[in-house]
């Protein structure tokens, strides 16, 4: 079983910026890490991932605001979001397919875009 702690949630003006870190237990190896998101009354849907080399997939609405990163030593994902917008609010949930099989998510992370 894999363990995922977020953190770096919080409320933020329009046009400003927050850092999601995941990070997960250790001693696997995780093939592909991504966040997700599910805004109230909407589906989960698709933010960004990145595989184990660093290969990157946005969702178009987070293109060029929204960077991915990883830290394969620490086991741990980050999410630096800029220039945030009203309709970015929803909880932020981390997931992580690990090698050669399972696939897990973290406990979701409030974020609140509002003025």
């Amino acid at each position: 079983q894999v363990h995922l702690v977020e953190s770096g949630g919080g409320s933020v003006q329009p046009g400003g910026s927050l850092r999601l870190s995941c990070a997960a237990s250790p001693g696997s190896i995780y093939s592909i890490m991504g966040w997700y998101r599910q805004a109230s009354g909407n589906q989960r849907e698709l933010v960004a991932t990145i595989t184990s080399r660093f290969r990157t997939n946005y969702a178009d609405s987070v293109k060029g605001r929204f960077t991915i990163s990883r830290d394969n030593a620490k086991d741990t994902v980050y999410l630096q979001m800029n220039n945030l917008k009203p309709e970015d609010t929803a909880v932020y949930y981390c997931n992580v397919e690990q090698w050669p099989g399972g696939n897990f998510w973290g406990q979701g992370t409030q974020v609140t875009v509002s003025s």
